[in-house]
């Protein structure tokens, strides 16, 4: 059973700072601990949660206020959108954009590190989990964290 009141404010505020939190921590274990490298879509995705983690921060400071956690929320339900969007992409429903993303090593020689980047394609998924990639996992956790959200603020109104 879900709080009321005070208490449902309380777990809002900590799970909009938590979900977006651990999404990046994921996003970013994947790349540097996995070489997954981002495409310019998934970069999409993590600006959404780091504005999140920002309001969600704002939660925390003024305690009394349910705004700053209302707009966590929309933030990390914009991600999802484009993840479920960029998941859509992958999976061939839809055309995506036309360009694709490239890590450079800064330093040295430009031409020489541009040529020895991974090229990283939007449309194709570098990993998946039962047939779900990444993107899609972020749209399923942000999405469902976000309608989370907004079920503990309505709740955090009533006495």
């Amino acid at each position: 059973m879900l709080p009321t009141g005070p208490a449902a404010l309380r777990l809002a505020r900590l799970l909009a700072l938590l979900l977006p939190a651990a999404l990046l921590g994921g996003a970013y274990l994947s790349q540097y601990g996995f070489g997954l490298y981002p495409c310019e879509m998934c970069w999409w995705q993590r600006y959404p949660h780091f504005a999140a983690i920002v309001l969600a921060g704002v939660g925390f400071a003024v305690p009394s206020a349910r705004w700053p956690v209302g707009l966590a929320a929309l933030a990390i339900a914009v991600s999802g959108l484009i993840g479920g969007y960029h998941a859509g992409v992958e999976y061939h429903w839809w055309e995506g954009i036309t360009h694709c993303t490239s890590t450079a090593a800064p330093g040295g020689d430009a031409l020489q590190s541009i040529l020895e980047a991974p090229l990283v394609r939007c449309d194709q998924a570098q990993w998946t989990l039962l047939g779900i990639s990444l993107a899609g996992f972020n749209f399923l956790f942000s999405t469902g964290g976000a309608i989370a959200l907004a079920a503990l603020l309505a709740r955090s109104a009533r006495t």
